[in-house]
Formats: structure tokens, C-alpha cells, sequence
């Protein structure tokens, strides 16, 4: 009986085992702990400046192109070249980043236009950094210790995600946006420092300069791959469905819980926390197609119970069971992505990767903002997260190989395995070579 709460704890193996991998799970608290600021003095600055929903929705489409273009152009250059140097610039034009909204929050009479700019340019940046960081992961932890690795990378978001929005709903609310804009700035510059200890990382042997064919093998070797499909549509229908985060100001407003909007934000990391704080069952986890769907038709359900509800209180349990719900899909996501894709097309799936779950979240503030202007907050969340489910069901109908993808007999897992059990950078064993055009049968 003893040992039963020891094996739900998390499992601390690739923190022993990797230097790099402690460096970017600290680097990355450091990061959120500071961007999180900037991520809510954003829209409540937007919501200031214009009192429209709509505007502050507008956002996401604004950030929706640049994530896009350079999201895809960011995977190419991820197999081109060091990695590190990729993750060590783009943190510090980030940092750049925050300094203009700085700036601009300084002035006498702050302008909207640079906060869209600035919106788009972090999104490029973004769209550029992802697919470096993600595709580093395969290479910097064992195979066999990938699943803990995400959970523990979940845990450090959840650790920032908590505080974070609740510390920075307070310091807007009492310090204003220049002190959240200050914070952002200085955690970034802690980052870049961190960022330049990581260990080399260069391309694999024989890597192409980026380039639209070598994205468009990417993107053939994805297409190809019903597993890897499945995770993506899911990922982009829960969150383009059921993504209320920009509408929270709203929310509050309709609630009259205005002291609750940092509670609102930090909720869903409540819920993700307890998943991680149990996940030691994770490394004996092999059908991760399971989590991705169960878990987000459960992300679904609670942003619609959250939504019909107009008791403060339940509206942020929901949201906590929400994010329970979003950690396992988020688990099973990550774990298929890395114990299945070789390493010299790593960075370019990794910003499909980027694509899938950032793009839902652009379109949703759209469609949240633009029906919350419409019908109001709370039916423009129930709704859609009714929508979610029942679109989530269709996708897990029509791509049965995701519901049963295992770990154990999956082709692309155990080649993977083969030819990265110690998390070399060496092609992969049995590397299938380019992945086959659309239409053609994929190689086993």
C-alpha cells in the first residue's frame, strides 16, 4: 500500500539524467513567470483603450499570419541549423519586444496601433523560437524517458501558470502595465543569459538550407501519418472551439467578479497541476491516442459547464477541470510527437506542432470575441465548448488509428526507439527516408 502514492509522484528521471533539459525547464519558468505579465496587461490594455470585445479578439488575428508563415519557416530552420543559437536570438528579440510595449505604456497618452504590432512580431518570433525548443526535447532526453519529460515540462508551466496570472492580475491592477512591461523585460534578459549555457545543437548530418521543398517534406510525411493528424485536428478544434482566455476581462464584468479575473486566468493550471503532481503513472502509459481525446472532449465539456453557470465559484472549478482535461490531451500530444518522428524532420513537424496548437488559439479569440460582442461572454463560452465535444467525437470516429495508437506496437515508436534510445542526434535507425508524396501508401 505504501508504495502506491510514491508511484503517482512525478518522475524526476530526466531531470537527473539531462543538463540541458534542467536548463530549459528553469529557463522556461522564468520565462512564463515574466511573459504572463505581459500576456494579460495586453488585452486589458487593448479592453482600456477601446472597450470593444471585438478588438481585443482582433488580436489573434493579427497574430495568426506571422505564427503561420514563420511558425513553418521556423521548422525548416530548426533541421538547418544550431538550434541553440535559433532559441538564444529569438528570446532576446522577444525581450526587445517587451521594451516597446514599455515604452509605449510610458507615454502620456499610449497608442493602440504598436500594441497589434507588437502583438504580430511576437507571434513571428514565437512562430521562429517553437520548433527549435520542441524538436531540442527528442534529442536532450532519453526515448524512453519522453513521457516524463512532458509531464515535468507541464509541471513548470503549471508552477507559473498558477501564481502567474493571479501575481500579474494584482500588479496590473495596482501597479499598472508599466510594472507588468518591466517584469517581462527583465525575465527575458534572465532567459537569454540561461539560454546561452545550453550544449550546442546542430543539424543533423546532411541537413538542407531551409527551403518550401523541405517544408513541404514535412508536411508529406505528416499527411501520411493518421496519428500525427488525428493529434493536430483534435488539438486545433478544442482550442478554436473552446478558447474563452481573451474574453475573461467580460466575464468578470458579467459576473461583477472583477477581483476574480487572475483567479480566472491561473484556474486551468489548478486542475493541470493535479494531473502533473499525480503522473507517475505516465511512463507506464502507452495509448497516448486515448489521452488526446479524452482529454480534450473533457476540456470541452468544462468550458461549456463554466459558461452556463453564473456562480463565480463553479466557473473557476470548471475551468480547473478544464484544465485537467487539457493536460492529458496535452500529455498524449507531446509523448506521440516525439516517441514517433525522426530527428532529421524533427524541427519541421515541430513547427506543424506550433501551427496545430497556436493556430486554434488565434482563431478562438476570434470567435470568442466576436460572438461574446454579439450574444455576451457566457453563451459565446458554453457554446462553443458544446461544439468542442461534439466535434472532438467526429474527428476520433473518422481517425480510428489514433484511438489506437500503443506505444508498444506502433512502427514509428519502435524505430524511434531504435535509433534514439539515448538521445543522440544519429539518424534515426531504419529512417524511412522522404516521406512519401500525398496519396501514396506510407513506408512501414
Amino acid at each position: 500500500m505504501s508504495r502506491r502514492p510514491a508511484a503517482l509522484l512525478p518522475d524526476l528521471a530526466p531531470w537527473r539524467s539531462s543538463r540541458d533539459f534542467r536548463l530549459l525547464w528553469v529557463q522556461g519558468l522564468v520565462t512564463y513567470l515574466g511573459s504572463v505579465m505581459a500576456l494579460i496587461a495586453l488585452p486589458l490594455q487593448i479592453k482600456d483603450l477601446t472597450g470593444s470585445p471585438l478588438a481585443v479578439g482582433v488580436m489573434g488575428a493579427v497574430e495568426l499570419v506571422p505564427l503561420v508563415v514563420f511558425g513553418l519557416y521556423g521548422g525548416a530552420l530548426a533541421d538547418a541549423v544550431d538550434r541553440r543559437k535559433v532559441i538564444v536570438l529569438t528570446e532576446a528579440g522577444l525581450g526587445l519586444s517587451a521594451a516597446v510595449l514599455l515604452l509605449n505604456a510610458l507615454l502620456p497618452s499610449p497608442m493602440l496601433w504598436p500594441l497589434y504590432v507588437v502583438a504580430a512580431g511576437v507571434a513571428a518570433l514565437a512562430g521562429l523560437q517553437r520548433p527549435a525548443l520542441d524538436s531540442l526535447m527528442a534529442r536532450i532526453v532519453p526515448h524512453d524517458q519522453l513521457p516524463a519529460a512532458a509531464a515535468l515540462n507541464a509541471l513548470r508551466w503549471q508552477a507559473g501558470a498558477i501564481g502567474g496570472p493571479a501575481l500579474a492580475g494584482l500588479v496590473v491592477a495596482y501597479a499598472g502595465n508599466v510594472a507588468a512591461y518591466t517584469t517581462t523585460v527583465v525575465s527575458f534578459a534572465a532567459s537569454v543569459l540561461m539560454c546561452r549555457r545550453l550544449s550546442p545543437a546542430p543539424p543533423a548530418e546532411h541537413a538542407d538550407r531551409p527551403s518550401l521543398r523541405g517544408i513541404a517534406e514535412g508536411a508529406r510525411y505528416a499527411w501520411s501519418r493518421p496519428v500525427l493528424l488525428g493529434t493536430y485536428a483534435v488539438d486545433l478544434a478544442a482550442m478554436f472551439f473552446a478558447f474563452p482566455n481573451t474574453i475573461f476581462p467580460f466575464l468578470a464584468d458579467e459576473l461583477d467578479a472583477d477581483w476574480a479575473l487572475g483567479l480566472m486566468y491561473s484556474a486551468g493550471a489548478v486542475g493541470s497541476l493535479l494531473v502533473s503532481l499525480t503522473s507517475g503513472w505516465v511512463s507506464r502509459t502507452h495509448r497516448h491516442g486515448l489521452l488526446v481525446v479524452f482529454g480534450a472532449a473533457g476540456w470541452g465539456a468544462a468550458i461549456a459547464a463554466a459558461g452556463w453557470t453564473a456562480n463565480v465559484w463553479l466557473v473557476l472549478a470548471c475551468l480547473a477541470l478544464a484544465g485537467a482535461g487539457d493536460m492529458l490531451s496535452g500529455l498524449g500530444r507531446s509523448t506521440i510527437w516525439n516517441q514517433t518522428i525522426p530527428d532529421r524532420l524533427r524541427g519541421r513537424l515541430a513547427g506543424i506542432e506550433v501551427l496545430s496548437y497556436s493556430i486554434g488559439p488565434q482563431l478562438g479569440q476570434v470567435r470568442a470575441g466576436a460572438m461574446a460582442g454579439w450574444t455576451g461572454a457566457r453563451p459565446a463560452i458554453w457554446t462553443g465548448g458544446v461544439a468542442c465535444v461534439a466535434t472532438v467525437g467526429l474527428l476520433a470516429t473518422a481517425l480510428p488509428k489514433l484511438i489506437g495508437y500503443d506505444a508498444r506496437t506502433d512502427e514509428d515508436a519502435l524505430r524511434r526507439a531504435a535509433g534514439q534510445g539515448t538521445g543522440s542526434a544519429a539518424p534515426d535507425a531504419e529512417d524511412p527516408g522522404p516521406a512519401p508524396a500525398v496519396g501514396e501508401p506510407a513506408q512501414p
